[in-house]
């Protein structure tokens, strides 16, 4: 018997699942697929709130004092996982990798804290049995969860059509339900857990007005953006089915609302890939504030000063949404042309720099790349679960 290799990515509101196979190339999302809610499995709440952030991660440090909502609530996303891999179960040993939001338990398979979700300490434990329960066999234990951010830059690494493989140097942005990023210098991948004395990750910095930049990346951002200029309520967009795909189409039409929402998109966008090229190059020069007023001071000196970036990469729904703005000269054009403007007229990035990013002053045309990869996260999640097993 052989083992399945399956990469799951639980997001906030369900879990998709796939199964995994590897070929001459690289690792490649199988044709078997499984997505199921949270909200589908009993006991689930839909009027469940978090316990406030703040205890959360004081309790991180001493107990988990686990309530009984948190305790239902998890149930249900255990049950959701267990459906999801017993849909794509044959019979014969899984392997499984997980990629998960919140901050993880200190030996990696539980969640201790999580902002819009229950906390679950003993996830993987739960998990387990759940799957033993129902007779699954796993080829070995659940080694750890991981982030869904580490697992877009090991997709890019090592997946079939990953366009981290073939350079040195790269940044990846994901936007989503909320923005993952990953980073590849000097060859190797750098989490960005490892960076955080020089390099914050997207969704820590905040922009003149006080606007997370996550907002300009993630789905729920976007929407959240042109809810703003419209008037219009979160849940009415809901309602209408009217998601980052239909903003960009109004826009197209004329509608002002849209208009503003990518004028702003393009502008904030630009300044974070800037900020990535800048920092990266010659150390952190206070281009953003920060989300968490308490975060500490980035360093301007870090082990990679000098380095320039071969590959941008913008992959889920927001390099979807860029790649099929091009030609419009709503969002593509004009964040190309901030971007241009950024290079060219900083003080920060030397000629030699700009001269890899640039050519003749305009940017060069290979250096924003659309991730092609489907369920990044997921199929990241696999591929670790299989690196991990040749430990």
């Amino acid at each position: 018997m052989h083992n399945i290799l399956i990469g799951l990515d639980g997001g906030a509101t369900k879990v998709s699942a796939w199964q995994i196979e590897q070929t001459l190339k690289g690792f490649v999302l199988g044709s078997i697929h499984s997505e199921n809610k949270y909200s589908s499995f009993p006991p689930f709440n839909p009027e469940f709130t978090p316990v406030d952030i703040q205890i959360q991660l004081e309790e991180m440090n001493s107990t988990l004092s686990l309530t009984e909502s948190e305790i239902h609530q998890g149930k249900s996303f255990i049950r959701a996982f267990t459906e999801s891999i017993a849909e794509l179960n044959t019979g014969e040993p899984i392997i499984i990798g997980i990629g998960m939001p919140g901050i993880k338990t200190t030996d990696g398979r539980g969640i201790a804290a999580m902002a819009n979700g229950p906390r679950i300490p003993k996830f993987c434990d739960e998990l387990e049995k759940a799957l033993s329960e129902n007779s699954i066999k796993l080829a070995k234990p659940i080694h750890h969860l991981g982030s869904d951010a580490d697992y877009c830059g090991l997709g890019e690494e090592y997946a079939d059509t990953g366009l981290f493989k073939s350079v040195e140097n790269a940044y990846y942005l994901g936007g989503g339900t909320g923005a993952a990023d990953a980073l590849k210098l000097e060859g190797n991948l750098v989490p960005l857990d490892e960076t955080k004395s020089w390099l914050l990750k997207s969704w820590e910095m905040k922009n003149n007005d006080n606007i997370p930049i996550e907002c300009y990346a993630s789905a729920e951002g976007i929407q959240s953006i042109y809810s703003t200029y419209s008037c219009k309520s979160i849940s009415s967009l809901n309602r209408d089915k009217i998601f980052p795909n239909i903003i960009l189409d109004l826009a197209d039409q004329g509608d002002e609302a849209a208009t503003e929402t990518f004028s702003d998109i393009s502008f904030n966008l630009a300044e974070l890939l800037f900020e990535r090229i800048e920092t990266i190059y010659s150390g952190w020069e206070g281009r953003f504030g920060f989300v968490n007023p308490n975060r500490e001071t980035p360093s301007s000196q870090h082990p990679f000063i000098g380095t320039t970036l071969d590959r941008i990469v913008i992959g889920q729904r927001l390099g979807t949404l860029l790649e099929s703005s091009e030609g419009l000269g709503i969002f593509w054009e004009p964040f190309v042309y901030h971007l241009t403007q950024l290079i060219n007229e900083s003080d920060h990035i030397d000629s030699i720099a700009k001269s890899a990013y640039l050519n003749k002053k305009q940017l060069n045309q290979n250096l924003i790349q659309i991730s092609t990869l489907r369920d990044a996260p997921a199929l990241g999640a696999g591929i670790d679960a299989v690196l991990l097993s040749h430990d």
